[in-house]
């Protein structure tokens, strides 16, 4: 099969260079991108999220960037329902889709489908919200730990949504979020994907992360949070989970230096990072590895007349 049939699946750690990678791929086999990152569908955060730029944007087409609005929630189904929309409209034009992106549960549901969980009583859910608010996010997370142990390192453990979720459909279908997650079948073929991880060692990682943290401090990251900061958003919109925003916040109410901000912004990005790279680990064992320093050799190979990307791997 020639890469004209395949979806091309591009991830790997959080300053991996995607987005980069993405944009080369996609000038040299004529491809459109389609993101497939949690936090980049949120309008509002260009440079904490570190969406593609305008630069990195011309001449290629991108989806699915900036759709959402800040205090809405957006769900992997959701985005499933759009990507397969995306796919077929992009392969309709004789393009190539590429999905990159670093939310793993996003490719998980696009190769392995979702499957619907029954619904879940409004009593439940009320349930759940009512604990996580009375016990707090952190003993929360340790309760639903007790439910459910099979949650353990697949979301971060300060992410009240998805904690909550697991909490209610354990609760209610004494079934594990990720075993209904497992009993799914997508609407393509495996061998359609063409599914590449970009593999930083983690010394190089940090390093990158730190530049890009010092960066996007540049690059306008505390006007935007000031910006989001006079905008009414609810305190359990997913959107304040973008890492920078509560540290941010506390600089700009003094409570906090920038050097101190820098830091422990880069801290939770390289805490990030390693949660990507275990869920890889386990659930992304058949991608194939690059490492980016090779990346320029790489895509020299491509030969352009046959498109034959599968040689490469």
């Amino acid at each position: 099969m020639d890469i004209k049939s395949k979806i091309i699946l591009i991830s790997g750690p959080t300053a991996s260079g995607k987005s980069n990678f993405a944009v080369k791929i996609a000038k040299k086999i004529d491809g459109e991108i389609i993101n497939a990152d949690s936090m980049q569908v949120y309008k509002h955060f260009m440079v904490l999220t570190a969406r593609p730029t305008k630069k990195e944007q011309k001449n290629i087409k991108h989806h699915l960037y900036g759709i959402i609005n800040l205090n809405k929630s957006f769900s992997a189904g959701q985005w499933l329902n759009l990507v397969i929309k995306k796919i077929k409209e992009i392969r309709k034009r004789k393009k190539i889709p590429i999905l990159v992106g670093g939310t793993g549960l996003y490719f998980q549901s696009l190769i392995n489908g979702l499957v619907k969980i029954p619904n879940i009583p409004l009593r439940v859910r009320n349930k759940a919200r009512l604990i996580q608010k009375k016990e707090g996010q952190k003993k929360f997370y340790k309760k639903v730990l007790r439910l459910d142990n099979k949650i353990k390192d697949k979301f971060d453990p300060s992410d009240a949504q998805r904690s909550i979720r697991a909490f209610e459909i354990k609760y209610q279908t004494k079934v594990s979020m990720y075993d209904w997650l497992n009993k799914t079948k997508s609407i393509y073929n495996e061998n359609e994907f063409l599914r590449i991880y970009l593999d930083f060692s983690r010394s190089e990682l940090i390093k990158r992360i730190k530049l890009r943290t010092s960066k996007m401090l540049q690059n306008g990251a505390i006007k935007e949070v000031k910006k989001f900061s006079a905008q009414k958003i609810k305190k359990d919109s997913s959107v304040n989970k973008v890492i920078g925003v509560s540290e941010l916040k506390q600089y700009l109410k003094n409570k906090m230096t920038l050097d101190e901000v820098r830091e422990l912004i880069a801290i939770r990005t390289r805490q990030y990072a390693k949660r990507q790279a275990t869920w890889a680990r386990s659930r992304m064992i058949s991608w194939t590895k690059i490492n980016p320093n090779e990346i320029p050799d790489w895509i020299k190979k491509i030969n352009k007349a046959s498109l034959k990307l599968d040689q490469l791997i």
